[in-house]
């Protein structure tokens, strides 16, 4: 069943993820909900709070051929570059709006996998953007709010216009 995105200004948005204790089958079964609305977006990437699920749960597939998700819960960047990379980003939450964000080229992350160990991964390019952006879902916060007050006021009059 694939489960509806939830829309800004949605207080599950704003609400810091709870830490998942363990991979079970119902984690399983929340991951591959999101793979598929992920899939259907389509995007790259998916946070579980942007469908109402308050755990720390995220999706990311930043691949061309698709199919290539990397499941994690819990994620944290232990190591970001300094060297910084301007991306166009969007959500389903906020539809009809993007803007430009500026975020480490490529970062390293450590979280539970699929099968319940701790795995340390480097992401770079647009899979980093990806999982940075889902784990500023996972604390409560969204892309525009690294935009500045102006920028942002702007963003969300345009969103509730759209």
């Amino acid at each position: 069943m694939t489960r509806p995105v939830l829309l800004w200004p949605n207080p599950v948005l704003r609400r810091p993820a709870d830490l998942v204790d363990g991979i079970t089958d119902e984690v399983r079964g929340v991951w591959d909900g999101m793979v598929e609305v992920m899939e259907a977006m389509p995007g790259v990437g998916l946070a579980a709070p942007q469908i109402g699920v308050g755990l720390a749960l995220a999706v990311v597939d930043a691949s061309e051929a698709r199919g290539q998700a990397v499941r994690m819960a819990n994620p944290e960047v232990l190591h970001a570059s300094v060297q910084m990379r301007e991306h166009e980003e969007a959500s389903p939450c906020l539809p009809g709006v993007s803007a430009v964000i500026s975020r480490p080229r490529a970062v390293t992350v450590r979280f539970l996998n699929e099968s319940g160990e701790v795995e340390e991964r480097d992401f770079v390019g647009l899979w980093a953007t990806s999982v940075q952006h889902q784990i500023d879902h996972l604390a409560g916060r969204m892309y525009f709010d690294r935009l500045s007050r102006v920028k942002r006021d702007m963003l969300l009059r345009k969103a509730r216009k759209a």
